[in-house]
């Protein structure tokens, strides 16, 4: 680059970060990474490890590239080995993805899902002797060997989308390994400007459905048909806000050279919410943020690494289950 086009760049670059009214792209787009960094120690899974049986790097067998198989979406209550259908009457579905080779007959499992329990990635935690909070939200893929059809079945639907080759499945196989290494964090929320089926997004959630999604526009990019009579509903964590305000990074806002009113607010807020809670039930920690936004009308979300302020608005939060077709069907 030319020192003329450099020193043109730079100043648009300062010029942004200057104005006060500096342009927002959104919905805001998630961002990537070039590699996982290590979780901190201090973060737990609790009761349920990621992971515990399959390969947590998301890596799939090679197959033969005239291999046939099925792709089937899979779908259960969240929690359902410990609740049961309880969190299906509220819609609150897991959602992940099984492959069956028919050459060979074996089959595989794969899915996304936070390494340390859903609320850790909704809210941080207060740790002695740091400045900001500790966020422990990351999430991955996980592949593992075996499709458990009655954990699936009993209180979920198994549902077989599409028939790929053992080419088109390496191909995938490629993608998630990357999908996984460079989308590292769970995002629990998408966040609306309305409940309109027009309304404008601020930003999208990053969860086990939205990974069946990009799986299976993935597999649409490399040649998969789906069958346009399958249909899939996914479940959403919206909240309702006017437009979001940026405050800042965790070393902007904290530590002695930070926004110390900005660090104030944020505290008091997740002071007001407990990740790792063994007393709180799921529904219980659901409720707990319904009420706080619909009572306190604001919520502070931390999407890239970055803090955000909503200025919540009716109707709040709502989870919805919508249908969302599969590529190429409509």
């Amino acid at each position: 680059m030319d020192p003329w086009r450099s020193f043109v760049t730079l100043l648009l670059v300062f010029l942004c970060n200057s104005l006060v009214e500096c342009s927002i792209v959104w919905p805001q787009p998630y961002r990537r990474y070039e590699s996982r960094p290590a979780a901190s120690s201090f973060c737990k899974a609790g009761l349920f490890p990621f992971c515990p049986t399959g390969d947590s790097d998301g890596k799939i067998p090679v197959m033969e590239d005239t291999d046939k198989v099925e792709v089937l979406a899979l779908k259960t209550p969240v929690w359902e080995s410990r609740f049961g259908d309880l969190l299906g009457k509220f819609h609150i579905y897991h959602d992940a993805l099984g492959f069956r080779n028919l050459r060979t007959g074996i089959n595989y499992t794969s899915e996304w899902y936070e390494l340390f329990q859903l609320f850790n990635c909704t809210f941080p935690h207060e740790v002695a002797g740091r400045d900001s909070p500790l966020w422990c939200n990351q999430g991955a893929a996980c592949l593992y060997k075996g499709l458990d059809y009655e954990h699936w079945n009993v209180n979920g639907t198994i549902t077989l989308v599409s028939t790929i080759t053992g080419k088109q499945f390496n191909q995938l196989a490629d993608w998630i390994h990357h999908d996984n290494n460079t989308g590292l964090y769970y995002e629990t929320f998408q966040v609306d400007e309305s409940d309109s089926d027009t309304s404008k997004v601020w930003f999208y959630s990053y969860d086990c459905s939205s990974y069946i999604l990009r799986v299976f526009q993935a597999m649409h990019s490399f040649g998969a048909v789906f069958d346009p009579k399958a249909e899939l509903n996914y479940t959403r964590m919206r909240l309702y806000s006017n437009e979001p305000q940026l405050l800042g990074n965790s070393t902007e806002i904290f530590g002695k050279s930070g926004k110390a009113d900005v660090a104030s607010s944020l505290m008091k807020f997740y002071s007001n919410f407990t990740p790792m809670a063994a007393s709180l039930t799921f529904i219980e920690h659901l409720l707990k943020i319904f009420e706080y936004v619909a009572l306190e009308e604001e919520f502070y979300l931390y999407y890239n690494n970055q803090y955000w302020y909503l200025p919540m608005k009716f109707p709040f939060a709502k989870i919805t289950y919508e249908v969302i077709p599969l590529p190429g069907t409509i």
